[in-house]
């Protein structure tokens, strides 16, 4: 779990493009709930995180329930309760359609008609669904995943352990070009996918990928703004696929939000994006926010929310976030801030173009459960604040 959670939202959200203040400085600050109010930096505030931690994820945090344990496939165990839950989780019973879940882990055995992942509770074996989907570098066939690959995989809509998408060895670098060398790049990145390398990734282009990747990103020199996906190597990533075309501007001259006139909308629409893991638990659910603030977030970056007009959160606020494209939704906790995210002014265009901004950036388990396709990087989604 990343160290940087820390407050508990309790007022109302101001506006970071319009300059705005903080509406509450959380629980972590001591004044949401109870007891003698504590500066940040102090021993005493940092005895109580954990307490706090426990709080919004509960005992083992926010994970998607593995079969077998209580919660699965409801609300329970490892969730949010009913209460936090929307109308098409509540139905999940049988009355709607469930969410889709997702199971992240090394791949024991793979043959034409079972696949088999192992997790931190345990072996899980799926039967592949007759229109299941591989990817491996590309999209291909299941047949070509192999055993030790890292796979994510999203069970069928029927709820069985049915294998509908599966995804091996795929990793994403996002952030700034520092250095470049023939075709590999340095990228500094932020945010929650700072945790993995230490902050900065080592990417190489492969060479049948160069050509495409070239014309999404042109100016692929120190400076500027990278986001590719590809295979996750020991120590580097393959990039193959652009996952957006490049911005024109520099990573330090991002274009500034307009003023917001009047009260800051609650539900807000643009694209969200995914991370990798790093040092994250495997089944976690959340969302990194543009806009934590920085008086809640040990490491919260640079104020602001980039080129999108949105609320100051607190670590611990909570999100509904919808696929505007597939028309899941959940309820997700803030993580801490999206950095990374905060910088790109481009659009999903996932099912049509959402508006500019990338508005939200989701864990692995997150993304993929409410429809999102890893391999295209990107989805349109809209936001509620406090939902």
């Amino acid at each position: 779990m990343r160290k940087r959670l820390g407050g508990l939202t309790e007022g109302g959200p101001t506006a970071a493009g319009a300059g705005g203040k903080a509406g509450a400085r959380g629980a972590a600050e001591g004044g949401g709930v109870g007891g003698p109010r504590v500066q940040p930096g102090r021993p005493d505030r940092f005895a109580r995180r954990c307490q706090l931690k426990v709080a919004v994820f509960g005992p083992h945090g926010l994970r998607s329930p593995g079969p077998g344990q209580p919660g699965a496939g409801q609300p329970g165990a490892g969730q949010l309760d009913a209460g936090q839950l929307d109308a098409g989780q509540l139905d999940a019973a049988g009355r709607g359609q469930p969410l889709l879940r997702v199971v992240t882990g090394q791949v024991l055995d793979a043959s034409p008609q079972v696949l088999v992942i192992g997790t931190s509770e345990g072996e899980e074996r799926f039967a592949l669904a007759a229109d299941a989907r591989a990817w491996r570098g590309e999209r291909t066939a299941p047949a070509a995943i192999r055993a030790g690959d890292q796979a994510v995989v999203r069970r069928h809509r029927s709820g069985r352990e049915v294998a509908d998408r599966i995804w091996a060895n795929i990793g994403r670098v996002t952030g700034t070009i520092v250095q470049r060398h023939g075709r590999t790049l340095l990228v500094a990145q932020a945010g929650p996918s700072e945790a993995q390398g230490g902050g900065h990734q080592a990417v190489m282009i492969g060479k049948r990928a160069a050509g495409r990747i070239q014309v999404r990103f042109p100016r692929l020199e120190p400076g500027y703004l990278v986001d590719l996906i590809g295979i996750r190597h020991d120590g580097y990533l393959e990039g193959l696929v652009p996952a957006t075309s490049q911005p024109t501007y520099r990573a330090d001259h991002v274009p500034t939000p307009p003023l917001v006139n009047g009260h800051v909308p609650t539900a807000i629409s643009g694209a969200a994006m995914w991370h990798e893991p790093g040092d994250e638990p495997d089944g976690l659910t959340g969302a990194a926010y543009p806009a934590v603030d920085p008086q809640n977030a040990d490491d919260a970056g640079a104020a602001g929310s980039g080129c999108v007009s949105l609320p100051y959160l607190s670590v611990g606020s909570v999100l509904r976030v919808r696929n505007d494209c597939t028309g899941l939704s959940r309820v997700l906790p803030v993580l801490g801030p999206a950095d990374t995210a905060r910088l790109f002014c481009d659009r999903s265009v996932s099912c049509g173009p959402s508006p500019r901004g990338r508005i939200v950036d989701l864990t692995v388990t997150s993304f993929a459960e409410l429809g999102g396709e890893l391999d295209e990087g990107n989805v349109n989604v809209t936001i509620e604040i406090g939902a």
